[in-house]
């Protein structure tokens, strides 16, 4: 089934006339659960990787058998188990601190399904994702680790593929272990992150939509007697404002190609540490496929409960975040950085 996102709002540029220098496109992946192949671009679906081919492994020092076991993950989220919580982790294996752990496999990405994902070295065609499925790396002992693998399909397609794949047997959080998607690529418009303008054009933002919620405010209606709250009182009716930052620039969800947000962080340099080109947005893992906004959610979808469809991946990245992971433009070879947002 194809995923459509609806119309925007308002069109920003008849606005805004010069965002159209900064107009851009992305590939929104809509990941939905299904039974994807080797063959096919999915997130948590099986890879096209060749039996005898090292797999990817964390050896960074970290504790390493406190968490959770992969398998009870998937048997809480099937009922079979109960629900995992904080009070469920505990201490399951003794391993040393630099005991390969087999990382996790978020996603496989070809070229072909996905307009806007950058090409890789030497022009290869297929991206799989990574990560280690604990938080305890770099020098503050935690953060997220995460490794990028280009591959030419073409020489691999045939080959006797690893089954069953490697995976840890613990993983200190649950939401790295994704659910099995199969993904309904869709090339969208996208503009910046606001904080990437320039600070002219973003403050001409901020007044349009603080300009435009005080007209909303006046035009609040109050509820009919029917609609009472429990404690009698009326409730109130303000008109939906699109804003710019969450209706009309980055969309929500998995998607490839396009502009980072940076909600989190606020914007800072990206560039590549081996030739300090700023590096261009690669692909976003994200939490959730829409949130308190929902003027994404995609017309196949309307009317559809939260859950699972608001986070069929089940990944979980910061406090319901997302990942941005970036690409040198100049040389894909170069090594690949990302940031929690």
């Amino acid at each position: 089934m194809t995923r459509t996102t609806p119309p925007r709002p308002l069109d920003v540029e008849a606005v805004f006339p010069e965002l159209a220098a900064y107009r851009g496109t992305t590939t929104r992946l809509h990941p939905r659960p299904g039974a994807p192949t080797v063959a096919d671009s999915s997130v948590g679906g099986p890879l096209l990787w060749p039996t005898g081919e090292a797999w990817p492994v964390c050896t960074e020092p970290h504790d390493r058998g406190t968490g959770y076991r992969t398998r009870d993950v998937r048997r809480a989220r099937r009922g079979d188990g109960g629900s995992l919580g904080p009070q469920d982790r505990r201490r399951l294996l003794d391993l040393p601190d630099d005991h390969p752990v087999p990382m996790i496999a978020l996603a496989q990405l070809y070229r072909r399904d996905v307009p806007d994902l950058r090409p890789g070295p030497d022009g290869a065609d297929l991206l799989q994702l990574f990560a280690c499925p604990f938080d305890a790396h770099g020098r503050s002992g935690h953060g997220t680790k995460v490794h990028v693998h280009w591959r030419h399909s073409a020489e691999a397609a045939g080959a006797e593929v690893a089954d069953p794949q490697p995976e840890p047997e613990v993983v200190g959080f649950d939401g790295y272990v994704p659910e099995p998607c199969v993904l309904h690529p869709e090339q969208v418009v996208t503009y910046p992150f606001a904080g990437c303008l320039p600070e002219e054009l973003c403050e001409r933002l901020d007044a349009w939509e603080d300009e435009r919620e005080e007209e909303a405010e006046e035009q609040t209606v109050e509820q009919p007697w029917t609609d009472r709250g429990p404690d009698g009182d009326h409730g109130d009716e303000t008109p939906d404002i699109p804003r710019y930052q969450y209706d009309l620039s980055v969309p929500p969800g998995w998607r490839a190609g396009g502009y980072a947000s940076w909600h989190t962080t606020d914007p800072y340099p990206m560039d590549c540490q081996v030739c300090a080109t700023p590096m261009e947005l690669l692909l976003t893992v994200d939490s959730g496929e829409w949130d308190g906004t929902v003027s994404w959610r995609p017309v196949e979808d309307a009317g559809l409960p939260p859950h699972p469809h608001a986070s069929p991946t089940q990944v979980v990245f910061g406090r319901w975040g997302e990942l941005n992971v970036f690409a040198c433009p100049g040389d894909p070879g170069h090594p690949h950085r990302w940031s929690i947002q």
